[in-house]
C-alpha cells in the first residue's frame, strides 16, 4: 500500500533505510558565530584603545607676556596654568609644549596644543592623554 504524500511542514519521520532527520541548527550556529565575532571585535577595539603607543610631549607653564626677541619665554610655577589661560594682574600664563628649557627660559616649542599625544608637565602632571578621549584646545599664538 502506498503511503500518502507528506505535508511539507510535517515533522520528519524515520524511514527505513534512511538516517533519522536532524532538526536544523543552522540559525543557532549563525547566531553563535556572529556573537563570537562581535565579542572578539569588542575585545580587539578595547585592547587597541588601551595601548599607550602615542607620542609623549612635555609642557612647561610660561608667562605669555615674557616672550623675548629670540623666541624664548619665562617658565613660571605650573599652578598658574590650567586648561585655559589665566589673565591676572601679573600677566597671562599658558602651557608651552615641547621645547628646550635653559634655566628659567624655554625655546624651540609651541604654545599650540598638539593633538593625539600624551602631554605631561615638568612636575609630572598629565595635562592631556593621547589617543581616544584626549582633550583638545589650543593656547595663544607662538
Amino acid at each position: 500500500m502506498a503511503r500518502p504524500p507528506e505535508h511539507p511542514l510535517a515533522a520528519p519521520q524515520n524511514r527505513p533505510g534512511k538516517p533519522p532527520a536532524k532538526p536544523s541548527g543552522f540559525k543557532a550556529s549563525k547566531v553563535v558565530t556572529i556573537t563570537g565575532i562581535g565579542v572578539v571585535s569588542l575585545l580587539l577595539v578595547g585592547y587597541c584603545s588601551a595601548q599607550q603607543d602615542y607620542e609623549e610631549v612635555g609642557a612647561e607653564c610660561v608667562d605669555l607676556n615674557s616672550r623675548q626677541p629670540d623666541g624664548t619665554y619665562e617658565v613660571v610655577d605650573e599652578d598658574l596654568c590650567d586648561d585655559n589661560h589665566y589673565y591676572g594682574s601679573r600677566g597671562a600664563y599658558g602651557w608651552y609644549y615641547g621645547g628646550v628649557r635653559s634655566g628659567v627660559r624655554i625655546r624651540q616649542g609651541t604654545t599650540v596644543r598638539p593633538s593625539d599625544v600624551r602631554i605631561t608637565s615638568g612636575k609630572g602632571t598629565v595635562i592631556q592623554r593621547g589617543g581616544f578621549g584626549g582633550r583638545s584646545g589650543s593656547g595663544g599664538g607662538s
